[in-house]
């Protein structure tokens, strides 16, 4: 039984010793460095890397912005900021709870771990599906992940770490708890998932596009000067935030008319993608997706009341 155990190990050793995220961080304005992942779904080639995190090296301390999608994402995130500053971690802000931005955060368990409340809610309602699913997603990635709740509650408003003043902003369109950091220092939004550039949209948490509409207009008139998307590219113009109206607007559009007309969901997932989509990620893909996390409401508030009242 031993040689068999050593055997086993021997085999596994090598394929795990692959699983690497060769994380690079690159600096994109004045003590602020990204990693950002493929807009890619998720697979097995990429370990759920397909999300942007950051850091920002401030006078007492780093300050991490989402963790990353598995414990060795995070593990590889505390080296690649130990490669670029000796100055200690001593925030984590997470942005909202899907799992490819939180469940990094076992790598971070010696430092304070904020979020908005209904962020560690809904993290503690449906973090270990979504763990769940990742392992199913990314395999041997994922080993010894565990979900670690936020240990600290955020709340709007400014707070200061050195000389960055973060603007911690709460919005809901994409969760129903989105966290939006804006450096007054650098004019850095980070955005979260709020804003997908170059990628289509996820909406399984979503309140409504009318509420993400809302939302997308609230942040471009904040002061900022370079956008960090949750997925996707940086951007120095208001281009992110052209592309998601227009996006969304478009879905919206779509299920209001397929609703009114009474097109079922089969129809609806087959819907033509217009031609200025066609080049975002997964625009098929999360389309389809989209239909059945939101069509159902679009169907219902076409549904004529009907009060028992009434009848006669």
């Amino acid at each position: 039984m031993h040689w068999m155990l050593l055997l086993f190990m021997s085999l596994s050793l090598p394929a795990l010793a692959e699983l690497d995220y060769s994380l690079k961080p690159r600096q994109i304005a004045e003590d602020t460095w990204l990693l950002e992942g493929s807009t890619d779904n998720f697979a097995k080639a990429n370990g759920g890397n397909i999300v942007n995190t950051a850091f920002i090296v401030t006078e007492p301390g780093v300050v991490v912005i989402d963790t990353g999608p598995s414990k060795r994402y995070g593990e590889a995130m505390r080296k690649a900021i130990a490669a670029i500053t000796d100055k200690p971690v001593i925030q984590v802000l997470l942005t909202h709870h899907h799992p490819d931005h939180v469940l990094g955060n076992q790598a971070f368990t010696d430092v304070p771990i904020g979020a908005l409340a209904g962020t560690t809610e809904l993290l503690r309602q449906q973090g270990d599906a979504m763990a769940e699913n990742m392992y199913r997603l990314v395999g041997d990635w994922m080993r010894g992940t565990e979900v670690v709740l936020p240990t600290r509650t955020l709340t709007p408003g400014v707070q200061g770490f050195g000389n960055h003043d973060l603007h911690l902003l709460s919005l809901g369109g994409h969760t129903g708890a989105d966290l939006v950091i804006l450096d007054r220092k650098t004019g850095v939004l980070f955005a979260g998932d709020l804003v997908f550039y170059q990628r289509a949209l996820t909406t399984p948490n979503s309140p409504g596009l009318a509420v993400w509409l809302s939302d997308i207009a609230t942040l471009q008139g904040l002061p900022w000067t370079l956008i960090v998307p949750g997925h996707g590219p940086v951007a120095t113009d208001a281009k992110p935030f052209e592309q998601m109206r227009d996006y969304l607007g478009w879905l919206d559009q779509l299920m209001r008319d397929g609703a009114a007309s009474g097109s079922d969901m089969a129809e609806m997932i087959r819907s033509p993608i217009p031609e200025r989509f066609t080049g975002i990620s997964l625009s098929r893909y999360e389309l389809i997706r989209s239909v059945s996390h939101l069509y159902p409401r679009y169907e219902r508030a076409q549904m004529t009341r009907v009060d028992s009242a009434a009848i006669k």
